[in-house]
C-alpha cells in the first residue's frame, strides 16, 4: 500500500510538475558566472521576485524502523521573496519580504491527513558587499523581522517572532558558508520552552559544482542547553537534472528536533527524496 501510493505520486510529478515549471522556469548559466558585472545586475537590476529559500516537494520515512504509514509521509515547501528596493538605500542596503510554507502530508494514512503547515512571513533589510579589489559579491549581512506559526488554535497552537541577524560569505564561487542569530519573542502560550527544541542560533556550509550541477548544504541549529553538541542537523543533497533549467533531483535527511511546529518536542530522523527548485545562487534558512 505504501509503495503504491508512493509510485503514484512521483508519478504525478514528474508526469506534470517537472515539464510545466521546465517550461516557465529556465536558469541562465550566464548569470551564475559570479563576475561582478552580473552580480551587481542581479541586486539592482532584478529580478524583483524570486524564490528565497529552496523550494521542494519530497518523500520519506523514518531510519532504524520499518515504514509504516504512521512514520513516512510527504514534506514540502514553497519559498519566495520580493525585493522591494534597489541596494540605493543608505549605506547601500535593500528592503525585501519573503515568505515560506512548510507543510508535512501523510498520504500513506487514511483521508491523507495535511498534519501540520507551518507559515513564516518576514521582511528584512540587507546589505551586499563587493570585493574593492576585484568587484566581486563576497556575501551580506541582513537583519530580519519574521514570524512563524501553524494557523492552530488551542493546545495545537505553536506561535514565535524572531529578531534576527547574521550573515554569509563566499569563501569561493563554489562555497558559502553562512550564521544567524535570533532575539526569540515567544508569545504562544503552548510553545513557551520551543528553544531548548528550535535553538537559539545556526549555522550553514553550502557547496555548489562549477557547473551548478551539483549542490549539498548542511545546516546545524544550537538547541538551547549547555551541551556543545546538541544540534538538529539537516542534510540536503541535489542533482540538477537538465543542464538548462533549475529543476534537481533532492534528497534530505534530518536529524533532531524541531523539524515541524506542531510536533517540535519529538525527535525525528527522517530521510526523504523528491524534487527540488532552488534560487539562482545558494538559498536562505
Amino acid at each position: 500500500m505504501l509503495l503504491r501510493r508512493a509510485l503514484i505520486i512521483f508519478a504525478v510529478i514528474f508526469a506534470w510538475v517537472l515539464p510545466v515549471l521546465g517550461q516557465i522556469i529556465s536558469r541562465d548559466d550566464s548569470i551564475a558566472r559570479f563576475d561582478a558585472d552580473s552580480l551587481r545586475r542581479a541586486f539592482d537590476s532584478g529580478p524583483y521576485f524570486s524564490f528565497y529559500k529552496d523550494n521542494y516537494f519530497i518523500v520519506g520515512t523514518s531510519l532504524g524502523y520499518k515504514p509504516t504509514a504512521y512514520n513516512s509521509n510527504v514534506k514540502f515547501q514553497i519559498s519566495i521573496q520580493q525585493k522591494l528596493t534597489k541596494s540605493t538605500l543608505p549605506w547601500n542596503t535593500y528592503i525585501y519580504l519573503f515568505y515560506t510554507q512548510k507543510c508535512f502530508w501523510d498520504v500513506f494514512r487514511n483521508s491523507m491527513p495535511m498534519t501540520d503547515l507551518n507559515f513564516n512571513p518576514g521582511i528584512g533589510v540587507a546589505k551586499p558587499f563587493f570585493s574593492t579589489v576585484t568587484g566581486r559579491y563576497v556575501g551580506k549581512a541582513f537583519l530580519v523581522l519574521e514570524h512563524e506559526s501553524n494557523g492552530r488554535d488551542g493546545e495545537a497552537s505553536r506561535s514565535w517572532n524572531k529578531i534576527s541577524f547574521g550573515g554569509n560569505i563566499y569563501v569561493d564561487k563554489n562555497l558559502m558558508v553562512s550564521a544567524k542569530f535570533w532575539i526569540p519573542i515567544v508569545d504562544g502560550g503552548y510553545n513557551r520552552d520551543i528553544l531548548r527544541y528550535s535553538g537559539i542560533y545556526q549555522m550553514s556550509v553550502d557547496y555548489m559544482t562549477d557547473n551548478r550541477r551539483f549542490g549539498a548544504s548542511l545546516l546545524l541549529v544550537k538547541r538551547k542547553d549547555w551541551n556543545p553538541f546538541n544540534f538538529n542537523t539537516q542534510l540536503d543533497i541535489k542533482f540538477r537534472i537538465f543542464p538548462k533549467d533549475n529543476q534537481y533531483l533532492f534528497l534530505q535527511y534530518y536529524n533532531g528536533y524541531g523539524e515541524g511546529l506542531l510536533a517540535y518536542k519529538e525527535f525525528h530522523s527522517q530521510i526523504r527524496v523528491g524534487i527540488c527548485l532552488s534560487p539562482t545562487f545558494f538559498g536562505e534558512y
